[in-house]
């Protein structure tokens, strides 16, 4: 049986009439460090002879692959994705692969990812999504993070600051906070929050901001008037039928922690024939893109999402010594309160 040859980079070499670590800096690492007509003749080489890099051989030689893992919580969810976009656009810009996985809001599932992206020799690896109350379970995943950095690679978390490696840090509690007393501001009185699951330290965190920026108003927010769901669009609508179902009298104002659960809320509110704002209204948290197509448009807080995801492949491919040791760069990204007419204040009564 003809078995057929793998043009190897001596190939390309001898083609182009260069050595082979000229035609090694061509390939690798583009034309920089080689003349023009070097790179221009070594180019032309590996497309008469189809040449592809070896990306295994490579990692074994180098210690490192051109892979970037990337764990994200719910692709589906524009939040997740407006950051991936960004990281993905400068991974590309870089020549480098980014290997993406949708798990579960668990350290455990991460941990696992990251133990995989490990043993793939991963040049990085870039974790985006909450922190959960799981202390031990927290533990082993930064446990495992730390050993991927002995071996070579670097790691970048896009959440709580938690983990001991580089993070981008959204600010939560602040955006949640001001956007609070935006809503007094504006005349809300009664309030209700869908809160997002137990247990997860990003919808903890915007419920904690909100209900001390009422308070800083003396408006109370009682335990009855939250109610935790999944950070989906059903977790926003099962979570809204809840409120509707404590009966009369209904909040002034419900603030969803996310985006998607405000869209399943907005949903539960025209089924039940209400309309907002004039019977309720709504709020979010992250501006995400598909809010253009929502109608009455939604109040929110405003998060750069695409800049955060830029933000983290920037970090964890910059050159390392960019910091001080024992000494993770933590970069604060504010929220900018974006009001819409999802929450125009009631018209006073006749």
């Amino acid at each position: 049986m003809h078995q057929v040859r793998r043009v190897t980079l001596q190939d390309v070499a001898d083609r182009a009439g260069v050595s082979l670590t000229t035609a090694s800096r061509v390939v690798n690492e583009g034309s920089r460090r080689v003349g023009p007509r070097l790179a221009q003749r070594v180019t032309q080489a590996v497309a008469e002879l189809g040449y592809t890099a070896n990306l295994q051989a490579r990692a074994v030689a180098t210690g490192q692959s051109t892979m970037v893992g990337v764990v994200v919580h719910d692709i589906a969810d524009p939040y997740f994705s407006s950051i991936a976009a960004g990281l993905i656009e400068v991974a590309d810009s870089r020549r480098l692969l980014v290997c993406m996985s949708s798990t579960a809001a668990t350290e455990v599932a991460e941990r696992e990812y990251v133990a995989l992206m490990r043993a793939q020799r991963a040049r990085a690896v870039i974790l985006i999504g909450s922190r959960t109350d799981d202390t031990p379970a927290r533990e082993a995943l930064r446990a495992e993070v730390a050993a991927f950095a002995r071996s070579g690679g670097r790691a970048v978390a896009v959440g709580q600051d938690l983990l001991g490696v580089d993070t981008v840090l959204p600010e939560n509690a602040a955006g949640a906070e001001a956007l609070a007393r935006a809503m007094v501001a504006l005349g809300h009185r009664r309030f209700a929050v869908l809160a997002g699951p137990r247990g997860l330290l990003t919808a903890r965190d915007r419920l904690d901001g909100f209900r001390a920026g009422l308070a800083a108003w003396d408006v109370p927010l009682g335990r009855d008037q939250v109610i935790h769901g999944a950070f989906t669009r059903d977790g926003g609508y099962q979570a809204m039928s809840a409120v509707l179902a404590a009966g009369e009298p209904l909040p002034d104002c419900v603030f969803a922690v996310t985006d998607v659960m405000a869209m399943g809320a907005l949903a539960r509110l025209r089924a039940d024939g209400l309309q907002v704002p004039a019977d309720i209204a709504l709020a979010g948290f992250d501006d995400i893109g598909p809010l253009r197509d929502v109608y009455p448009p939604l109040t929110t807080v405003r998060l750069p999402l695409t800049r955060m995801g830029e933000m983290a492949a920037e970090l964890v491919l910059a050159e390392a010594g960019g910091g001080l040791p024992g000494a993770p760069r933590v970069i604060p990204v504010p929220g900018e309160v974006i009001l819409r007419e999802s929450t125009l204040p009631h018209p006073p009564a006749r």
